[in-house]
């Protein structure tokens, strides 16, 4: 009964993990954002409003049985796959009643196109993998603002207390300043014009802030991409070389069996052969 059980259970975990279903359901949540982008429209809901409630409701249940599924064929190790709990949590929350505001939250469930595609899948392994990194970059760009901000304050402050007439102010002016959006039109001349020498406060400020320190967000992204790529690489090819190994192994053992079968072959036709001669010679006086 337990052998017929675990049998079952791995019939399950293989046919619910084949590629073409998996392509079915990629399938399915590429429509379930259809749908919910459709029911974001009053004409849309207007004209088919009940089919697109039930197709919903229909591809909802499909998801919960795969969960099912894979829980059925993994159990306790089902829980061991991080991206098998990120589909668990996305589609458990799909489940939760909800209304007005929170209603929202079904959209949660495209997410698990991330679990479904490779591609995404390592790119959000990467970017996870990058956090430490990024800790520390934004650390450095946080002590940055913060010794800008005071400088600034007590610089601009008097003339533009709009801009710089607080430490909060005044970094969320360096904020926009570093995004480049209307720094120079709209706030550096306009200091400028009071300040003339303020282009030496504005200028290595967006220097370091914007083509330095989030450039390097893009290198520890990077980088940690390359990496985990590498990694991946290496297990492929740590894979392939055990697989070969084994196969060669094999090959090498196979190989001996046959050459101590051939001596055994051939011993076995030298001694008939010493019996094909004594038989004739003692059959030779008679004659």
């Amino acid at each position: 009964m337990n052998v017929a059980s675990t049998t079952m259970r791995m019939r399950a975990g293989t046919w619910i993990e084949s590629p073409p279903l998996q392509r079915i359901i990629i399938g399915l949540i590429l429509l379930n954002a259809a749908i919910l982008g459709l029911e974001t429209s009053p004409a849309a809901m207007a004209f088919a409003g009940t089919l697109l409630l039930g197709a919903d409701r229909v591809i909802l249940g499909v998801f919960v049985l795969e969960i099912i599924v894979k829980l059925y064929a993994h159990r306790l190790g089902f829980f061991r796959n991080p991206w098998n709990v990120f589909d668990f949590l996305v589609v458990g929350i799909a489940l939760v009643p909800a209304s007005g505001p929170l209603a929202v939250l079904r959209v949660l469930r495209l997410l698990r196109l991330v679990s479904m595609v490779p591609k995404l899948r390592f790119i959000v392994e990467a970017l996870l993998k990058a956090v430490p990194g990024i800790l520390s970059i934004f650390g450095l760009l946080a002590l940055m603002f913060y010794v800008f901000a005071v400088i600034a304050t007590g610089l601009f402050a008097a003339d533009f207390p709009e801009w710089f007439g607080s430490l909060g102010a005044s970094m969320y002016t360096l904020f926009q300043v570093m995004t480049l959006e209307s720094w120079s039109m709209g706030i550096a001349r306009p200091v400028m014009e009071l300040h003339p020498y303020a282009w030496v406060f504005f200028v290595p400020f967006i220097l370091l802030a914007t083509f330095t320190v989030l450039n390097l967000f893009i290198a520890v992204i990077v980088n940690t991409m390359q990496t985990l790529h590498d990694t991946h690489h290496q297990q492929e090819v740590e894979e392939i070389s055990s697989v070969v190994h084994a196969e060669s192994t094999e090959l090498h053992r196979d190989i001996n069996a046959l050459r101590n079968e051939n001596r055994q072959l051939h011993a076995d036709v030298l001694a008939l052969r010493d019996e094909m001669r004594r038989l004739r010679d003692v059959g030779a006086p008679e004659r």
